[in-house]
């Protein structure tokens, strides 16, 4: 139930903290790590505190940007350790163990950690379903990067043990078409927010929120493939009738 999970790494300053979250996954039963243009790595740090997780790290995927190490996920959850501007579906890790167990097997969940410093931005975490906030004292609420992920991994893996994928279905019944992949869910705001500008309904001088409230609105619905087509069959549409192409 752990295999489709991956956990990925934005910009890792200190190699040390890569071989930490590498353990914590291998504790845990996770497998998969993905970095995003990592500071240092590979590194002697972060073997030396992956404690024997090392196959997590020569195996982990290093990528230039979020869109290339979530493209092939159907369902992207971002850790958050602070409120947003524009509020986002915000959840506990475990109400996460619980969205996360209501995804196929065979269908791939990201869950995104930003900076040691200053966690992930505001257009990366518009690129996740939901956010994922653990709730730790006000006080003193900043966690290692390792700690955050043992958290996030150990309710995981409580769900496995748990077998708690819920008997109902996401939606009350079995769905007939796959999710959209993350890649599919980019290249359809790319699309969008072309033609919101062809039409002269999105300034992109003066955007304001207007994409971040459509990600949010069309996120949230966690659209299946046909849907996606669907929609951006409609704004194809719209290109020819205002001679957009």
């Amino acid at each position: 139930m752990l295999e489709n999970i991956r956990i990925v790494l934005v910009n890792t300053s200190h190699p040390g903290n890569v071989g930490g979250v590498a353990r914590a996954m291998k504790n845990m039963g996770l497998s998969d790590l993905c970095l995003v243009a990592p500071n240092d790595f590979p590194s002697e740090a972060a073997v030396v505190r992956a404690s024997g997780a090392t196959d997590l790290l020569d195996n982990a995927s290093i990528v230039p940007e979020l869109t290339d190490a979530v493209a092939d996920c159907h369902l992207v959850i971002g850790a958050s350790a602070r409120g947003r501007h524009i509020p986002w579906p915000v959840i506990d890790p475990r109400e996460m163990a619980a969205v996360v167990s209501e995804v196929r097997p065979e269908l791939r969940v990201a869950i995104v950690f930003g900076r040691e410093d200053r966690g992930l931005t505001n257009e990366e975490l518009h690129c996740c379903h939901h956010h994922v906030h653990i709730p730790s004292v006000e006080g003193f609420s900043s966690l290692n990067l390792a700690a955050a992920v043992q958290v996030i991994a150990y309710e995981l893996r409580m769900m496995a043990l748990s077998g708690a994928a819920v008997e109902k279905p996401r939606w009350g019944t079995p769905w007939d078409i796959d999710l959209a992949d993350s890649g599919e869910i980019e290249r359809m705001f790319e699309h969008l927010e072309r033609t919101l500008v062809d039409i002269e309904f999105l300034n992109p001088d003066n955007p304001r929120q207007l994409m971040p409230r459509l990600r949010r609105l069309l996120l949230r619905a966690v659209p299946d493939k046909v849907e996606v087509n669907v929609l951006r069959g409609i704004l194809t549409a719209v290109n020819k009738k205002v001679g957009g192409g």
